[in-house]
């Protein structure tokens, strides 16, 4: 099969396109034919190292797919050949990328795929909303009738975070630029503020009268002193991003108030948490409230230089498909 892979961590120019053999699923696993993978800034830190887990060379890049099911195990019942299905946990972990021809998938990180919907669509919010579901229901307790605000609101996971927020009943006030306040309206915000408005924390608190129950910053700005300043009692803080940020905690007013700050990192996310929210994603996929606002398709064979987009910026508020050799023409979609 063809693979885009590392045999060794460092720089986007040291992923390479070639054969590799075919992967032999186990008895609780799934051969998936891939027809779309994409890439993620946590793809891009697990090939340069900066985030350190096993990895086997040669090695396949990459955490998110969507193709059709090859062959299932003893061990996977609920999968037959033919099955459209998604997966947004490998490439972490020990197991194998989803860059490639064919993917082994363990069964419980693989979901069916709604009829209907998109592989582009399906794979580019793959990662995005499950992230957005772990910050606001795992990590975040949000409950209906909060008030959320979301910093990057625009972006891939922040416009997931409105639309799941509101969607579960949430009053959001969305932070972002002035030129995407229609386009948050339209996800479900009900207050967008410029995010350069120099008065963005107190146009905050007016818009959400007590303070905000829930602060999802995706920005990965984290000023976590303007944060707690934001929160209502038991407020929570939610971090997400900014692997290389160190912000200062005001302890004090964030006792004093009985609020909390919890981080995570989706690729620790436990496979019952990823199942839990994949129910969430295949529901709001299906229903058209999950989309990607902007999306480039590239052949497989470019993975370097969607890597090298990645890191650079150069993909910002784009997400990046990935079209392997066994998809066919039209599946998925484009900028």
């Amino acid at each position: 099969m063809r693979a885009a892979y590392i045999e060794q961590l460092g720089p986007p120019e040291i992923i390479r396109y070639g054969e590799l053999p075919t992967p032999q699923p186990g008895p609780n696993d799934v051969l998936v034919d891939v027809t779309v993978a994409t890439v993620n800034h946590v793809d891009t830190f697990v090939r340069s190292g900066a985030w350190r887990t096993p990895v086997e060379f040669p090695f396949v890049i990459g955490r998110d797919l969507v193709g059709t099911v090859a062959a299932a195990g003893p061990g996977a019942p609920g999968f037959a050949v033919g099955d459209r299905v998604w997966c947004n946990s490998l490439g972490h972990g020990g197991r194998q990328g989803a860059a490639a021809d064919q993917a082994v998938v363990p069964v419980d990180r693989l979901y069916h795929l709604p009829d209907g919907v998109d592989p582009g669509d399906a794979v580019a919010m793959a990662h995005p909303a499950a992230t957005a579901y772990l910050a606001l229901f795992t990590h975040g307790r949000m409950r209906p009738g909060e008030t959320v605000v979301v910093l990057g609101a625009a972006g891939n996971v922040g416009a997931a975070v409105v639309v799941m927020a509101a969607e579960a009943g949430a009053r959001v006030i969305a932070v972002a630029s002035a030129r995407d306040a229609e386009y948050c309206r339209s996800l479900g915000a009900a207050e967008v503020i410029d995010y350069r408005d120099p008065d963005v924390p107190k146009r905050v608190l007016q818009a959400s009268a007590h303070g905000v129950d829930l602060h999802v910053d995706t920005a990965a700005h984290n000023d976590l002193d303007t944060a707690v300043g934001l929160l209502a009692k038991r407020g929570r803080i939610v971090l997400l991003a900014g692997m290389r940020t160190r912000p200062v905690l005001p302890v004090g007013p964030l006792y004093l108030k009985d609020c909390s700050a919890v981080g995570f990192a989706i690729s620790q996310a436990t496979t019952a948490e990823l199942a839990e929210a994949a129910v969430a994603i295949n529901r709001l996929l299906a229903n058209g409230r999950l989309r990607p606002r902007r999306t480039r398709t590239l052949p497989l064979s470019e993975a370097a230089e969607a890597h090298r987009a990645v890191e650079a910026g150069e993909a910002h508020g784009i997400r990046l498909i990935l079209r392997t050799g066994t998809a066919p023409a039209g599946s998925s979609s484009a900028e």
